[in-house]
This record gives C-alpha cells, sequence and structure tokens, in this order.
C-alpha cells in the first residue's frame, strides 16, 4: 500500500492512521462512555478517574475535529455543553469493543502466568 499524507504527517499503513485517531491513553476510553449517549463533561470525567481536566479537554476537541464526537454548547447560565458520538464515532465502537475484549484476554493471560 502506498504511503498516505494528510495534514504533512505519513502514515505507513492503515493501522497507523486509524490509531492515529482513536489511540492512546484516552480517546478510546472516552468513546467508550459516549456509546451509551449524550454526556457532559463532568460526567465524562467522573466516568474516568485518573485523566486530567487539561488532557479530557484536549481529547475531546481532538475527537470534534477529528469528526468522531459533537458538542453542543448551550446558551445558558451556566454553560451547559453535552457531547455525543457521530456517526463515525459510533462506528469506532464496534472496533474499540474487540480491541477491548484482546486486551481483556491478555490480562486474563498475564493473571494466569502470576499464579
Amino acid at each position: 500500500m502506498p504511503d498516505f499524507v494528510e495534514n504533512g504527517r505519513v502514515y505507513y499503513n492503515p493501522v497507523d492512521y486509524a490509531m492515529h485517531h482513536i489511540g492512546g491513553t484516552w480517546k478510546m476510553p472516552v468513546l467508550w462512555r459516549l456509546r451509551k449517549g449524550v454526556m457532559r463533561y463532568t460526567e465524562i470525567k467522573k466516568a474516568i478517574p485518573h485523566i486530567t481536566h487539561k488532557m479530557l479537554t484536549t481529547q475531546l476537541r481532538e475527537l470534534e475535529e477529528t469528526g468522531f464526537v459533537q458538542r453542543v454548547a448551550y446558551p445558558t447560565v451556566p454553560p451547559k455543553v453535552e457531547y455525543t458520538l457521530t456517526p463515525k464515532g459510533v462506528r469506532a465502537i464496534d472496533i474499540i469493543n474487540v480491541i477491548r475484549n484482546y486486551g481483556l484476554e491478555l490480562m486474563e493471560e498475564a493473571n494466569l502466568k502470576e499464579h
């Protein structure tokens, strides 16, 4: 497969390209939490206790920019912002589920080795 270039970055294969969009420590957990529907920022933050506010904000912005998450801000006092998966984000859930299940299997295997 030929190299793929987007925004000045070269991707050598489709897995690399996909993981750029949903990989890392926090993007998949954010998407996974949103799979059940609309959530506000504080709800996402509570659901992912180890993520910092700065990192959550960064990940949500990146997921919004790449079209995986939709952000809706309501002009209320105090401000109300809701996040939902886009159709592209919903498609990613199936992939995340496979990776999640594989990770659980690997953890179980590692746990069996230790005992």
